[in-house]
């Protein structure tokens, strides 16, 4: 059975991924790592979701705990998720990174360290919106190229990367259907005279507020008609099922950098 460590695991998403790693078959839950000083260092993980005693202890100590997990999921902050990733390559550990915001210069950073390490990498671990993503290279070949394309994008108001990286990993897709580099064509926001619309562009825009766990929407539109591909998350626990599933299936793999495309068979 392989063992799961799941850092910022006192925080929202944290507490969504323990309830999530203890539910899946296959998988088990045995290191809860916090930031030091926290004060919940001690408390039981399970009683933290509100069940019965689990035996796993909220540690402050990775690099202590390392002999007690095979891979480690974590969906914290860019900075904390690499320290986390340079001790999972000393120690030979995997990784799931749900982790957004990352620049380039990071990304580079996990692509060599999944030469040493299995890495599952992925904006976005829910299985709809990963089936979306497919759905929008199906379509944007299709119709992309006599459409104007905008992503609309919603989240609470605490996340703090914009726009979101699922909304930036929609808008890739989007534009490698399309023979084009995102870099190259996305527009990030509009004010004033504009003057008329680049067809090739790939418009973002963005909404923080209140406490939406997550919208996306990509809007293709032409003379005539509009096809509006969306995704709604009613709750984190969708994005918590998607990194069990791709923890599972991440035990089987050697070094390489995957992504939930793969994990669902969908990269074919």
């Amino acid at each position: 059975m392989t063992r799961v460590a799941i850092t910022g695991a006192s925080g929202r998403m944290g507490r969504q991924l323990i309830a999530a790693v203890l539910d899946y078959s296959g998988l088990s839950f045995t290191t809860a790592i916090v930031r030091a000083g926290n004060p919940l260092i001690g408390a039981d993980a399970g009683n933290l979701i509100g069940r019965s005693a689990i035996g796993v202890k909220l540690t402050e100590n990775l690099i202590a705990a390392v002999d007690e997990f095979d891979i480690l999921i974590d969906f914290t902050l860019p900075e904390s998720c690499l320290q986390t990733m340079e001790t999972c390559v000393q120690n030979g550990k995997s990784m799931v990174i749900g982790t957004t915001g990352f620049s380039e210069e990071q990304k580079n950073l996990i692509q060599q360290a999944a030469e040493q390490i299995p890495v599952c990498f992925a904006p976005n671990m829910s299985v709809g919106v990963n089936l979306c993503l497919k759905l929008l290279d199906i379509t944007a070949r299709i119709v992309g190229k006599d459409s104007d394309i905008e992503i609309i994008e919603a989240h609470h108001r605490h996340k703090l990367d914009a726009p979101s990286g699922t909304a930036l990993r929609m808008g890739e897709v989007v534009a490698a259907a399309l023979g084009r580099n995102l870099d190259d064509v996305a527009v990030y926001g509009r004010e004033g005279n504009t003057a008329e619309r680049d067809r090739k562009t790939i418009g973002f825009a963005t909404i923080r507020a209140g406490d939406i766990v997550g919208d996306h929407t990509v809007l293709f539109a032409s003379e005539g008609e509009r096809i509006e591909i969306t995704h709604k998350a009613s709750s984190r626990m969708t994005f918590a099922k998607g990194a069990a599933r791709a923890a599972d299936w991440m035990s089987a793999k050697d070094k390489g950098l995957y992504d939930m495309q793969q994990v669902l068979g969908l990269d074919s």
